[in-house]
């Protein structure tokens, strides 16, 4: 058995040498900013259409020479909802502003100067701020002339209690090698939250209320080594 162990080490100690010289740890440091697009996952449901805010990040990536690597982002993203009153002329819009720390495995192929990517894996986050944007009084709504009645409208006074959230995101983009050590991404990419910002007991109105978005963001890379 001694022998069998010690041959079989024999025999793998080469393929792992030549496995070791064909890695090439890359590290890259970089920033991306852009746009985002935000709706809420509401129980019972809300009509709604996009609500557009900004959205950014600093970045930090680790990859292999082939396929393989691991993002980490610190960022921030607007995310909330616009009410849609389809015919009715109202307006009524909720911006939340949250720093998020997405941690990714990072998928990628292509040639030297130009590659295609996927980036997969969850993200955690914390509102810094809430906004609201109306031309009618939403904290009595009854009150306004007009207003349907048969709308739902907890949702535009309700208090956020969930500062805190966490979800799963997704993203497909390009990346072009300016020169060896600097690169531009372009970047889709789509965010399911997991977390209610209302409370969401039997008791209460709402038994989902998470955050949706799309970001497209414009990044630069710069290799480290």
């Amino acid at each position: 058995m001694k022998r069998f162990l010690l041959a079989l080490a024999l025999s793998v100690l080469p393929v792992a040498l030549t496995a070791e010289t064909h890695y090439k740890p890359r590290i890259s440091v970089g920033g991306k900013a852009g746009v985002s697009m935000a709706m809420m996952s509401f129980s019972p449901s809300v009509k709604q259409s996009w609500n557009m805010g900004t959205a950014g990040a600093v970045t930090f990536r680790y990859t292999e020479e082939k396929l393989f690597g691991l993002v980490a982002e610190l960022g921030w993203v607007q995310r909330g909802w616009k009410e849609n009153f389809e015919e009715h002329p109202f307006a009524y819009s909720r911006s939340l502003t949250y720093i998020n720390l997405p941690i990714l495995t990072h998928i990628y192929f292509g040639s030297r100067r130009f590659k295609t990517f996927i980036n997969l894996g969850p993200q955690i986050a914390y509102m810094i701020g809430s906004s609201i944007s109306s031309d009618f009084d939403y904290a009595n709504p009854s009150s306004v002339t007009n207003f349907p009645s048969n709308r739902q409208t907890e949702q535009m006074r309700a208090e956020i209690k969930n500062k805190f959230d966490y979800g799963i995101c997704a993203s497909i983009g390009f990346e072009f090698y300016v020169q060896p050590r600097h690169s531009v991404t372009v970047e889709g990419r789509y965010y399911y939250g997991l977390g209610n910002i209302f409370p969401s007991s039997k008791a209460d109105t709402f038994g989902a209320s998470r955050n949706m978005s799309i970001e497209v963001t414009l990044g630069y890379n710069f290799r480290l080594r």
